[in-house]
């Protein structure tokens, strides 16, 4: 026990470990007198598990690491740093030449905000499910308040995060552009876990990153030549499309706040109509008419 530097409760403990969690085929010998591995049937020594990946695992790897720096710079570098080293050091065992990722592997980022320093203490908070207090500046109001909050999920929403998180402040669920954190202390107060079906019906169930249960059903009515693309979109989990006698192609929408679906009817412009409901069409007519004024001049 002296060579080994520890009791021999300790030794006795780690062989039991190791025989009950880790399958080693350990046993005690009386001559000469020890512990020792037990060869298998094909006469193979066993050996710790250990951290293996076949050259179509490491390429996986490999691109996934792209995909996250696509996603966001630096945001989560610090962290998997030591898995790059390891990841270069199987790349170079095994000859494989995946310095073609960066090159070969493109992803385009459209309006992307940093997400700044507070994505780690985010990230660190929902993870070992502890509450987060924050200084949150939105942007509808330009408003600086202070929330204490019990993060849900982290969301990348087009090309941007955000946090679902339980609002003390306001008691009920909320979503926060990450972005708009000024400041951020991780607490030691456990935090609140909401349902996941309450967290789908409040944050799946409407369009878009605006939270709340979809109450209204938007009805969108698009060109032949637009149909092609939009019948392969996914704009909502529950939408449905048709496409009607004359190629026409009509997709139906839940949604509860208007102002994201407005924004994508009008990037299509005049090849799609809003047929209902006709609060939709209102809102939908005035932005056109405003942005009709503008180019007028008027």
């Amino acid at each position: 026990m002296l060579r080994l530097e520890c009791s021999g409760a300790t030794v006795y403990r780690i062989i039991k470990a190791m025989k009950d969690y880790l399958g080693a085929p350990i046993e005690w010998i009386a001559d000469p007198g020890g512990y020792v591995y037990l060869p298998s049937e094909d006469g193979r020594t066993y050996q710790l598990p250990g951290l293996w990946f076949s050259a179509s695992e490491i390429q996986a790897l490999a691109i996934l690491q792209r995909l996250l720096h696509g996603l966001g710079p630096g945001l989560l570098e610090e962290h998997l740093s030591s898995l790059a080293a390891r990841l270069d050091e199987l790349i170079a065992h095994k000859r494989l030449r995946l310095s073609e990722v960066a090159s070969r592997l493109r992803i385009l980022s459209v309006a992307a905000r940093p997400p700044g320093t507070s994505f780690a203490i985010a990230a660190s908070s929902l993870l070992e499910r502890r509450k987060l207090r924050m200084r949150y500046r939105s942007r509808s109001k330009d408003e600086e308040t202070e929330r204490v909050v019990s993060p849900q999920r982290l969301v990348h929403y087009r090309d941007n995060w955000y946090l679902d998180a339980w609002d003390e402040l306001r008691k009920g669920l909320r979503s926060f552009s990450i972005d708009r954190i000024q400041a951020a202390t991780r607490l030691d107060d456990a935090a609140e876990d909401k349902p996941t079906a309450e967290l789908d019906e409040h944050f799946a169930s409407a369009y878009g990153i605006f939270a709340g249960k979809a109450n209204k059903v938007a009805v969108l009515r698009f060109s032949r030549e637009r149909a092609r693309w939009v019948a392969d979109e996914r704009w909502h989990p529950q939408q449905a499309g048709q496409f009607l006698t004359d190629g026409q192609y009509e997709l139906r929408i839940p949604y509860r706040d208007p102002r994201e679906l407005v924004m994508d009817v009008l990037r299509h412009g005049a090849e799609v109509e809003v047929v209902a409901p006709e609060a939709l069409r209102v809102e939908v007519r005035k932005a056109l008419a405003e942005a009709l004024a503008r180019y007028r001049g008027d």
